[in-house]
């Protein structure tokens, strides 16, 4: 119950984007950029990301990240993340110049619904380069969900992360952090023990977080997209219409959502080898393209 009213209250609260058969969108999350330690989940897939966002900017894409887009929870500076892949942020920033970014924020990253920690750490940074402040995304707004309004058939695909309503990750998500911080971290680096708190990374909790946001869309008869659980999921036509992801932390890839041309695309970007052994970032189709007005007969 706990969750279909967090999902009820955040879709009735969420701003409204149009979408027609000429837009063109690609949806990640869980990037958890972190500051490129070797404990950093990211780092080894940060090459990969770089070449599919310039792809995607240079082919006029919007992206859309849905949360948990840095790893807030283990790093305590936002700065820190910021200069470890500041060549990820500056090409973001030139999405967001074009009106092309939108962020949600997850679980991980839930510091940014507060608007004070947002304009301190995302509108501008310091740079030790030129010894100024300098623009990242001024005035930039970090929604916890957002709607797409297809305005073909008048329907609405609802974007979050999908951490509303798990206990721990949402409500108590302070205490949360404390225990991936100074408890689950240590022991996982160390003895290679699970983290029980993360979806990602217990099977169980996996399941039930899907369950219930599954709920949630047969009741409303709603499609939607989220994060949060790194399994990518794609329904077939007349199947219950919530679709995953997945992440930019696998171990060999990062897997999205497109949607281009009234269709929508789940997508992997990998590293792969020729056969003279040099080594090149290119993409795959996970699921075959299906026309968006399929869902909504």
């Amino acid at each position: 119950m706990f969750t279909f009213n967090r999902l009820t209250k955040v879709f009735d609260s969420s701003k409204e984007i149009p979408l027609n058969n000429s837009s063109k969108l690609i949806l990640m999350s869980d990037c958890h950029r972190g500051d490129n330690s070797w404990a950093d989940d990211f780092a080894h897939n940060q090459n990969i990301m770089f070449t599919a966002l310039n792809y995607y900017f240079n082919n006029g894409f919007t992206y859309i990240e849905l949360g948990d887009g840095d790893e807030l929870w283990e790093i305590r500076r936002f700065s820190e993340i910021r200069e470890a892949h500041s060549h990820i942020f500056e090409l973001m920033s030139k999405f967001y110049l074009k009106n092309r970014l939108y962020m949600i924020y997850g679980n991980h990253d839930i510091v940014k619904k507060n608007e004070g920690f947002v304009k301190e750490n995302l509108y501008s940074y310091y740079d030790n380069k030129t010894n100024k402040k300098e623009i990242l995304f001024e005035n930039i707004k970090i929604h916890e969900g957002l709607i797409l309004n297809y305005e073909k058939t008048d329907d609405k695909i609802f974007l979050l992360h999908g951490h509303q309503g798990d206990l721990l990750n949402d409500y108590l998500w302070w205490l949360a952090r404390f225990l991936v911080r100074y408890v689950w971290r240590p022991l996982e680096l160390y003895f290679c023990l699970k983290d029980p708190i993360s979806p990602a990374k217990n099977s169980k909790k996996k399941r039930t977080v899907e369950k219930r946001i599954i709920k949630w869309v047969e009741a409303k008869k709603q499609m939607t997209i989220a994060g949060h659980t790194h399994r990518p999921m794609f329904p077939n036509i007349h199947e219950p219409l919530y679709f995953n992801v997945g992440s930019c932390v696998h171990p060999r890839g990062i897997t999205g959502i497109e949607i281009k041309n009234g269709t929508i695309t789940l997508i992997k970007w990998a590293i792969k080898a020729r056969a003279d052994g040099v080594l090149y970032v290119d993409k795959d189709i996970i699921s075959k393209p299906e026309k968006l007005e399929s869902y909504f007969v």
